[in-house]
C-alpha cells in the first residue's frame, strides 16, 4: 500500500469506527481541529495512563502537577516565547497555499522554474525566476510569493470584564494616525489585559519548581511531570492529528546536578525509546536521531528526537532535550525569585565549603500524546490475507493494539439471541466491568462479522457463549492476533483476560 493511501485508509477507519472525527463536521469542519470519538478517547486516555504509570507511579523521584492553561504573560516573556515564538509566513500567489519559509524547498536565486497555473496538475504551464529569497512554494513550485512576515504562534486573548478594544476604538476614532502610531496604541490597550493560551506544558513545571520542592521535600535529581493541552497557531496543519493547533502533551522536567546532565540525558533517551517500543508491534519503526550542533537551541547542550516511521516517513514523536539551567535562570531573573537548590551534603566547588547552592540543570522528555495516538494506530493497522469458512480468499483488517491500550479489552458474544445465552453473556460482561476491565456485549450480526468488527477496533479478546455453556459452564475465548480459540471456564474469564492484558499469561 502506498504511503499516502495508508494514511488515508487509517483516517477512514478512524472515522468509521469512532476513533477520530473532524471537528464541527456538520458545519463543514474546522481546519486543524479534531474530536476523539468513543473509541478514540479511550485509546488516548489509555496511552496517557500508561505514560503516567511509567513516568510517575512507578518512580519515587518524579511527581506530577496540573498547571493552568492560562498563565501570567510574564511567563512567556521570560521563556522567550513572547518575543521569539514566531515563524516566517509566506503566501503563494499561484496556488494560494500558506507555508513557513524556513520549511520551503531551497533554490538558487535567479534560477528558472516552471509550474502549473493555480497549482493544478493539468493546468497551463508557466515559467518564472526564483527570487532573492531562494525558495519556491512547497506545494506547486511557484516562485510567485508574497514577502515574508513574522507569524506569532501563540493564541492571544484577554482576561477581565472590559473589552480592551473599546478603549482603543475610542482613542483612534476621528483621528488620522500613521501605521506605527496605530500599532503603538493597539499594543498599549491590548497589553493591559493580554494573556496567552500556553504553547507548551513545560513552563508550568518550571514556575512551580520552588513550590514543589518545598511542599514535597524532593531531592535532586527529581522530576515534575504533566499532561495536558497546548495550543499553537500553526501556519499549516497536516497529516490528520500529527500537526494541529490544539494538541496534548506528556512532558517531564527532570532536575539534575550540573555536570551530570549528559549521563541523565542518555538515561532518559534510552528509557523513552524503550517505552514506545514496548507498546508497539514493530520496534524498528522507532529510532533516536541525535541533533547536530547547528540544530541545537542556543540554551541546549544536547537533544535527541525519538522518531517514528509514519506513513509519510520518519518524523518526530518525542524530544529529549538537555536544557542546561536556562529555564530556571530566566524565570529567576524575570520574577526576582531565587529558583535554586541547596545540597547540604556536598561541598561548593567554587569555595570548597560544606553546602552547595546551585541552579539545577534540566533534562526534558517531551512527547506528543495526540501524535502518539496516530503513531500507535499506524503501527497497529494490518491487512492479512486468508480464507473464510467457504474457502474463499478474504482480507482481514485488524488493529493489533497492545492490550493495555486497546479501547475495548474483551467482547462477549452470545452465539444466538435465545436459550439463555444473552443473559449468560451479560453476566460475564458485568463481571468484567466490576473488575475494571472495559468490555462490550455484542449480539448483532453473524459471529464472523462480529469477529471482523472487533478485529478492526483492536479488541484483543472475544468470548463466545454457545449452546454448551449453560450445561458445562465453558466458553470460547479467541485471540485477536493469532485467531486461536480455546475453551475456558466462564468463571475464569475475568482472571484470564486480566492476566493476558497485563502480559502475565
Amino acid at each position: 500500500m502506498a504511503d499516502h493511501d495508508r494514511l488515508a485508509t487509517i483516517a477512514s477507519l478512524a472515522k468509521r469506527r469512532g476513533f477520530i472525527y473532524q471537528s464541527s463536521e456538520i458545519y463543514g469542519g474546522l481546519r486543524s481541529a479534531y474530536d476523539y470519538g468513543p473509541l478514540g478517547v479511550e485509546l488516548k486516555r489509555n496511552i496517557a495512563q500508561e505514560w503516567w504509570r511509567e513516568m510517575v507511579l512507578k518512580r519515587e523521584d518524579v511527581v506530577g502537577i496540573d498547571s493552568s492553561i492560562m498563565m501570567h504573560p510574564g511567563v512567556w516573556r521570560a521563556s522567550g516565547h513572547a518575543a521569539g515564538f514566531s515563524d516566517p509566513l509566506v503566501d503563494c500567489h499561484n496556488c494560494k497555499e500558506r507555508f513557513r519559509a524556513d520549511k520551503a524547498p531551497r533554490a538558487t536565486p535567479g534560477d528558472p522554474v516552471a509550474f502549473h497555473v493555480g497549482g493544478k496538475s493539468q493546468g497551463l504551464k508557466k515559467a518564472g525566476v526564483v527570487g532573492p529569497c531562494g525558495y519556491v512554494c512547497p506545494v506547486c513550485g511557484s516562485c510567485e510569493l508574497s514577502d515574508e512576515r513574522q507569524f506569532n504562534m501563540m493564541f492571544r486573548t484577554s482576561i477581565g470584564p472590559v473589552d480592551p478594544m473599546e478603549g482603543f476604538i475610542q482613542e483612534v476614532a476621528g483621528k488620522e494616525l500613521e501605521k506605527a502610531q496605530l500599532r503603538e496604541l493597539y499594543d498599549r490597550y491590548l497589553n493591559e489585559s493580554v494573556i496567552y493560551l500556553r504553547p507548551e506544558t513545560a513552563q508550568g513545571m518550571f514556575v512551580q519548581f520552588l513550590n514543589v520542592l518545598q511542599s514535597t521535600s524532593m531531592k535532586v535529581p527529581f522530576g515534575i511531570a504533566q499532561q495536558g493541552k497546548s495550543f499553537r497557531n500553526e501556519i499549516k496543519s497536516e497529516k490528520l492529528v500529527f500537526r494541529t493547533c490544539e494538541f496534548e502533551q506528556m512532558e517531564m522536567e527532570f532536575f539534575v546536578e550540573p555536570g551530570t546532565q549528559q549521563e541523565w540525558h542518555r538515561y532518559w533517551v534510552d528509557e523513552r525509546l524503550s517505552w514506545w517500543r514496548s507498546l508497539a508491534n514493530i520496534g524498528e519503526n522507532f529510532r533516536a536521531r541525535v541533533y547536530e550542533k547547528d540544530e541545537l537551541a542556543h540554551y541546549a547542550d544536547a537533544c535527541v528526537d525519538i522518531e517514528y516511521q509514519y506513513p509519510w516517513g520518519w518524523d518526530e514523536l518525542e524530544g529529549v532535550a538537555s536544557r542546561t539551567d536556562y529555564d530556571l535562570s530566566r524565570h529567576a531573573e524575570h520574577s526576582g525569585v531565587k529558583l535554586t537548590y541547596f545540597d547540604q551534603q556536598k561541598n561548593d566547588p567554587s569555595t570548597g565549603k560544606a553546602g552547595w547552592r546551585y541552579t539545577p540543570y534540566v533534562i526534558e522528555p517531551a512527547a506528543g500524546l495526540t501524535r502518539g495516538v496516530l503513531c500507535l494506530l499506524s503501527d497497529a493497522y494490518s491487512e492479512e490475507e486468508g480464507v473464510d469458512a467457504d474457502g474463499e480468499k478474504k482480507t482481514r483488517v485488524v488493529l493489533k493494539l497492545h492490550p493495555r491500550i486497546a479501547p475495548i479489552k474483551a467482547a462477549v458474544f452470545p452465539l444466538v439471541k435465545k436459550d439463555g445465552q444473552p443473559e449468560a453473556a451479560r453476566r460475564i460482561v458485568d463481571a468484567l466491568f466490576k473488575a475494571g476491565i472495559n468490555a462490550k456485549c455484542d449480539e448483532q450480526q453473524s459471529i464472523g462479522k462480529r469477529y471482523a468488527k472487533h478485529d478492526e477496533v483492536g479488541t484483543p479478546f472475544c468470548i463466545t457463549v454457545d449452546h454448551e455453556t449453560l450445561s458445562d459452564g465453558m466458553v470460547t475465548i479467541r485471540d485477536r492476533d493469532t485467531t486461536r480459540q480455546e475453551r475456558i471456564s466462564a468463571d475464569a474469564v475475568v482472571d484470564i483476560v486480566r492476566k493476558r492484558v497485563e502480559g502475565r499469561l
